[in-house]
């Protein structure tokens, strides 16, 4: 089993920036797919980032491209996502998550882990 723990969410100003963590443990995450999805209130979750285990693929949503950089250290177990020039319509909440069966993926029906969410509010 890996359990995944975020940080770094909270209230922050429109162009601001955020780093948010995801520290798993359990077990190496070395080999997995990591992903950071985010949903906002009466909205689906949707999948915001996406890196391989190597680091050598990543995947970004339209929305983020640009702004939001996710990265790993294998050694730490843990995940990163860069938040720049934040906007109101990223106010969410942030889950981190692991694929332990996909070597490639950013569809949240093929993570296997999942971290409890941590809030990101932007305001106006």
């Amino acid at each position: 089993q890996v359990q995944l723990v975020e940080s770094g969410g909270g209230l922050v100003q429109t162009g601001a920036s955020l780093r948010l963590s995801c520290a798993a443990s359990g077990r190496t995450i070395s080999t997995y797919t990591m992903g950071w999805f985010r949903q906002a209130p009466g909205q689906e979750r949707e999948s915001v980032a996406a890196i391989n285990w190597s680091s050598s693929k990543t995947y970004y949503a339209d929305s983020v491209k640009g702004r939001f950089t996710i990265s790993r250290d294998n050694a730490k177990n843990t995940v990163y996502l860069q938040m720049n020039n934040l906007k109101p319509e990223d106010t969410a909440v942030y889950y981190c998550a692991a694929s332990a069966s996909y070597a490639w993926t950013w569809s949240s029906g093929n993570y296997d882990y999942w971290g409890q969410g941590t809030q990101v509010t932007v305001s106006s």
